[in-house]
């Protein structure tokens, strides 16, 4: 059977991998809120233990990078839908971790096991889609992607805290976990099909000799079935194009650190209410989610690099405003503009990493781009827990998260190019 490419005649399909990645946003937001801000007072985390605070983003980080990782190579040897699945049983045993967590290393060993589920399952809703769509889409696919799932992550957090309230902590994650997890391994196993066949069909096209239009500007000199190490290389510094691109999305997650880890901290030490709390960082989620519907479409338009660039400055810049005022509605916008700058720069890295990648090792470079991304995480949640602690003002977090986008969109600014085939193609491929 001959298999098209695009979203209206894949619709059925593309509509189950949204769905898919709504339960993973949901499954990642149901931490965002509730835990932060009571890790004092139902999980024992001493009053401004900053560092230690922070640790569970720090695992999460480091687990999901490499998982990230993991799940691009691996997808390329035994399909999709198998790795997709096996997120899902990883993720089974979390609320039940939490739910029974007698201490603070619970929480981060389940968060661990968070960090396993995201890793392979957001990595493979993102490459089935890139899979079954056409290039000219490519923005577009992303942009519902990661709309789709961090609304979710916006969702959960606002919905766990009305249930922590209404049940207790523990008790509401358990209810909450348990129903988006039991769910998305039941569409995983009758509703998903694999699309590796897909990207095996697109990369027969790309092949040497044959007709196209628009050429990608691929980098020269790549086997043609490159091994791990050589993928890695190239995505880490041999090819500046998509070393710029890494970097930057590895600060970026110095952002997400900081809103998972310290604004409920920071927001409820100003007296703000646990569902108020959910609320305020839920503007970041909506915004972030909501933008997406046309930034990515944007980016297929006029292009990505810009975009990339000025959502990595407008980020930092709400990040910094977060502490220059007061009141909800200064904190809610302040989120809202954050959220604003990572829709402007979430899908269009992720879109400018594909639109380089050759489709025959797309996968891993996909993996190891979120490999380097998600590892921000770790890094950022590091680096903003130390901060505060030598400063001992929760405040300095923000300004380190703040500064580091500065300087990260700058670099991306001047190693970076345009990368979409249609602004810029190869008319010659020449090696950056």
């Amino acid at each position: 059977m001959e298999l098209h490419h695009g979203i209206r005649p894949n619709l059925g399909q593309f509509l189950h991998q949204l769905l898919q990645v709504l339960l993973v946003g949901l499954t990642i937001g149901m931490t965002r809120t509730v835990v932060p801000a009571l890790a004092e007072s139902d999980f024992g985390v001493p009053k401004n233990s900053f560092v230690l605070l922070a640790s569970f983003v720090v695992a999460f980080g480091l687990v999901k990078g490499v998982m990230n990782f993991v799940a691009g190579r691996l997808s390329e040897r035994i399909g999709r839908k198998p790795v997709l699945l096996l997120g899902w049983m990883v993720a089974l045993p979390i609320p039940v971790m939490v739910w029974l967590a007698p201490n603070w290393s619970w929480v981060v060993a389940a968060t661990v096991l968070l960090g396993v589920n995201q890793g392979l399952t957001w990595s493979m809703t993102q490459t089935s889609k890139l899979d079954i769509t056409r290039l000219e889409e490519r923005g577009l696919t992303l942009g519902l992607n990661e709309f789709a799932g961090y609304v979710g992550v916006a969702l959960a957090g606002i919905l766990t805290a009305y249930m922590a309230t209404r049940f207790g902590a523990r008790q509401g994650l358990l209810i909450f976990g348990l129903t988006v997890i039991v769910l998305a391994l039941l569409l995983t196993q009758f509703g998903v099909k694999d699309t590796l066949p897909w990207a095996k069909a697109e990369a027969a096209k790309h092949a040497p000799g044959t007709n196209q239009v628009l050429r990608p500007r691929y980098p020269l000199n790549v086997s043609a079935t490159p091994s791990t190490w050589e993928v890695f290389t190239l995505m880490s510094w041999r090819d500046k194009r998509l070393m710029a691109l890494s970097q930057a999305g590895l600060v970026e997650k110095f952002v997400d650190a900081l809103v998972w880890v310290f604004y409920p901290v920071f927001l409820y030490q100003q007296g703000v209410s646990l569902p108020q709390v959910g609320w305020i960082i839920g503007f970041y989620g909506f915004v972030w989610g909501g933008s997406q519907l046309f930034t990515g479409r944007l980016s297929d338009r006029i292009g990505r690099h810009r975009l990339n660039v000025w959502g990595m400055w407008i980020c930092g810049a709400g990040v910094a405003a977060m502490v220059l005022g007061q009141g909800a509605v200064w904190w809610a916008t302040s989120a809202a503009v954050s959220g604003f700058g990572m829709a402007l720069l979430y899908p269009n890295l992720s879109a400018a990493v594909a639109d380089i990648s050759h489709p025959a090792w797309r996968g891993s470079a996909i993996g190891i781009y979120r490999f380097w991304r998600d590892l921000g995480y770790g890094i950022g949640a590091l680096g903003l827990g130390l901060a505060a602690h030598f400063t001992g003002q929760l405040q300095a977090a923000f300004w380190f998260v703040a500064l580091s986008m500065l300087a990260s969109g700058a670099v991306l600014k001047w190693l970076g190019e345009e990368t979409h085939p249609r602004i810029n193609p190869a008319s010659t491929l020449v090696n950056p």
